[in-house]
């Protein structure tokens, strides 16, 4: 093709850069998926993105079966050991909170412990 100029052309799985030196070469590269982005490298997952523990109030945790807590803490430290900072939102616990209470109320204002082990309080080893 008349005013075609070699070119880098890059494989978007691998990364692998080919220079096509002809149009022929061109076109046969983009048969095979070879585009003319450089592709970025994909960031890796966090290792332990936050903490495992998971902290409510007393009050909470007591009326809480067994069950629900084990649900609760399954979720937070699956999420941490997935590079997640966030637990799946099928494990949030309803009713935790008052109407109208500000995070620094709850921490305040209510004996806060671990979900895990209602015996610690909430930051405590």
């Amino acid at each position: 093709m008349n005013g075609f100029k070699a070119h880098d052309m890059f494989d978007p799985k691998t990364g692998e850069k080919i220079v096509a030196k002809t149009y022929d070469e061109h076109l046969a590269l983009d048969k095979k998926g070879y585009t003319h982005e450089t592709p970025t490298k994909k960031k890796g997952k966090v290792k332990g993105g936050g903490t495992k523990k998971v902290c409510l109030p007393a009050a909470k945790v007591r009326s809480m079966s067994k069950s629900q807590r084990a649900k609760v803490t399954r979720a937070k430290r699956s999420a941490a050991k997935g590079g997640k900072y966030k637990r799946s939102s099928k494990s949030f616990v309803k009713g935790a909170r008052k109407k109208g209470a500000t995070l620094r109320d709850w921490f305040q204002k209510e004996n806060w412990v671990q979900v895990g082990n209602p015996s610690k309080k909430c930051g405590e080893k």
